[in-house]
Parts: C-alpha cells; sequence; structure tokens
C-alpha cells in the first residue's frame, strides 16, 4: 500500500492520513489487515458511522485509505466499501469580528505564536499554509505574500499589509534563521536560530486554544476560523467573489458563495424584511384582520389578507362574475344565483 500511494498523486499529507486509517482498523480488530475478513470490515464500517461518529471529513479518509489496501493492493472485491459514504451535512461557519480577532490575538502570551496566527489572519491562510513562511515568500515591493504548493498543489499571491510587514520583519530579526521566518521553537524556545523544521501545527493550535480560554470565549472558534472571519467582511467591503476566491485558493466558487450568507449587508436586509413582515397593519392576534371588514359571500369565498400576503385588502368586483346574493324569507334561508348587474357585497381580495 504505502508502494501504491505514490504513484495515485497524492500529497505526503493525504498519504499519511490513508495509512492512519488502515492502522486504526487493525487496532479495532487487534489483527494484520490482511486477516481481516469482509464481514469484520463490515462492522468496523458500522462502528465507525454508529459508535465513534465520524465527521464529514473523517469518513472519505477513512473510505479512501481502505479501498486503496483491499481494492488496488490485494486486489479483493468487496462491496462493502461501496456502503462508505460519509454523511450530508452543510454548516455555516463560525465568523468573528475584527474586534474580536484582535482581542483573542492579544491574549496571545507568547510573540512568535502571535506573529505567526496574525499572518494566517492577514492574509487568509489555511493552517498548513503559514507555517512554512521564509524569507523569499515576501515581496515587500509588491506587497504579496506568495504561497508555495497550497492545497491541491497550487501556488497563489495573497497582499501582505505593509503592518503586518513590520511585524515579521521584527519578528524574523530576533532568532535570525536563514530560512524560515517561523521556526520550530525546539525544547525551551532555545533553538529558533538553528531549527530544522517550521513551527509544527499543534502548538499553533494550543496556543489558540489557551488565548480562548484565558478570554473566556464560548463559541467553537479554531486557527481555521480566521480565515472565515477575513472572507466575510472583504464580501461586505465590496471585493467580487471571483477575487476573494483566488486570495483564498478555492476551487468551486460556490464555497466562496457560502459568505454571502454571512455579511452584515445580508443579515441586516433580511432583519429589515422580517420586522416589516410583523409590523404590517393585517397582523392581528385575531384569526380575521380588522382591515377586513365586508361579509364573505359565498360558499368559498375568502379574504385571503394576512401578514403572509404584505398587502392590505381592497374590495373588488369583476363584471360579468356570477354572483351568490342571500335571500332572507320568512322562517327560511334560500341561496339563490343573481346577475352581474345585481349588486351584491363584494369579496376582499389583496392588491395586485
Amino acid at each position: 500500500m504505502i508502494a501504491d500511494l505514490p504513484r495515485r498523486g497524492l500529497s505526503a499529507r493525504t498519504q499519511a492520513m490513508e495509512v492512519r486509517a488502515v492502522r486504526q482498523l487493525a487496532e479495532h480488530d487487534h489483527k494484520s489487515p490482511d486477516r481481516i475478513t469482509e464481514e469484520a470490515l463490515r462492522a468496523y464500517v458500522l462502528a465507525l458511522k454508529h459508535v465513534t461518529h465520524d465527521s464529514r471529513r473523517a469518513s472519505p479518509i477513512a473510505r479512501c485509505g481502505l479501498t486503496c489496501v483491499y481494492t488496488h493492493t490485494w486486489r479483493r472485491a468487496w462491496t462493502t466499501l461501496t456502503f462508505l459514504r460519509p454523511p450530508r451535512e452543510q454548516k455555516l461557519p463560525v465568523i468573528l469580528s475584527p474586534a474580536a480577532v484582535r482581542t483573542r490575538l492579544a491574549c496571545v502570551r507568547l510573540p512568535r505564536y502571535r506573529v505567526c496566527l496574525s499572518t494566517i489572519y492577514a492574509c487568509g491562510l489555511r493552517l498548513q499554509e503559514g507555517t512554512p513562511l521564509q524569507g523569499s515568500a515576501l515581496d515587500a515591493a509588491r506587497r504579496r505574500r506568495h504561497v508555495r504548493q497550497g492545497q491541491g498543489a497550487k501556488d497563489r499571491d495573497v497582499p501582505l499589509p505593509p503592518r503586518l510587514l513590520a511585524r515579521l520583519r521584527q519578528s524574523w530579526g530576533t532568532p535570525r534563521h536563514p530560512g524560515w521566518i517561523c521556526p520550530a521553537p525546539g525544547r525551551g524556545g532555545t533553538g529558533l536560530a538553528t531549527a530544522s523544521t517550521p513551527m509544527p501545527r499543534s502548538s499553533r493550535q494550543d496556543a489558540f486554544r489557551a488565548a480562548l480560554q484565558e478570554r473566556g470565549s464560548h463559541k467553537r472558534a479554531g486557527v481555521h476560523t480566521r480565515r472565515h472571519s477575513w472572507a466575510t467582511p472583504l464580501l461586505e467591503a465590496g471585493l467580487t467573489r471571483p477575487l476573494i476566491q483566488a486570495y483564498l485558493g478555492q476551487q468551486s466558487p460556490s464555497t466562496t458563495a457560502l459568505y454571502t450568507h454571512l455579511t452584515r449587508p445580508a443579515q441586516e436586509l433580511a432583519g429589515v424584511a422580517i420586522n416589516r413582515l410583523m409590523e404590517d397593519r393585517c397582523w392581528s392576534s385575531s384569526r380575521r384582520s380588522s382591515a377586513c371588514t365586508a361579509p364573505r359571500i359565498g360558499p368559498t369565498a375568502q379574504t385571503r389578507c394576512g401578514p403572509a400576503m404584505g398587502r392590505p385588502c381592497r374590495p373588488s368586483n369583476p363584471v360579468g362574475q356570477q354572483r351568490w346574493a342571500v335571500t332572507s324569507r320568512a322562517g327560511n334561508t334560500a341561496k339563490t344565483p343573481s346577475l352581474a348587474r345585481t349588486p351584491a357585497h363584494t369579496a376582499m381580495v389583496p392588491h395586485a
């Protein structure tokens, strides 16, 4: 399997995650994967769905890893792997205001973590794109930050604010590493100048969680939340969605269109429409509105007024329409059809 993974053109991180999925299967059944039967694999697939409750992102990884080892490597035509599908869900991301982001950045204690998290927010980067930052990737003249081999092995340029550039220069001058701006601190933080790897992902996540706990925030926010909080104000400022899609490095326009539901103008417009709906004069607690004072005529006549229509009612008497007049007789009430010329009670219909 390890020999077949590079032939599929996958990144090193994706290969490691698929190998981890096969290792988790072996740990679950306490035996080698080549000795696991299809019935045991079916029980493991059901456990992923009903016991561990794998998320929308974990289910495709487990499916790809198990399919690679059993279908491509060992040539086993098992139908169980075809039923391993991720659950369908559509969630809106958590959005933080710029003031909330600055407050949480101020709670980060160590300056090197604060600079790294500020770079991720100011450039709209992913978690794995913010750490391997080198001095050659910064273009001070054009104020651009070059992202090499982002998600999908694609390069792109993102804007670099001048204040962030000054902070990166100040942070880089302290350890003065020849390559990395945010190198791995090592034990005790003494190996910054001689580090061979950039800052690990887990340390940035731990620093951000500690800042959230110190702030006392109850939102389920993470490092990736800063990416959503960066894109939403850009839409509010009037930037086009194709430009924001290029900055974020997203492949599908529908992913970028998700932020339009979270912008402040869209929410304010929806709030105005809902308030106008509730303040309509046809909205009443009684079954019939006070604006509709005419009696109902005919066995199927309806007024059709209320908050769903959004407008008050007005009388309408179309020519040529057959009416029903109510004729009162002594001791008996009968309904007889009348001509259109005969004046009768008119039904109430809403404005066109």
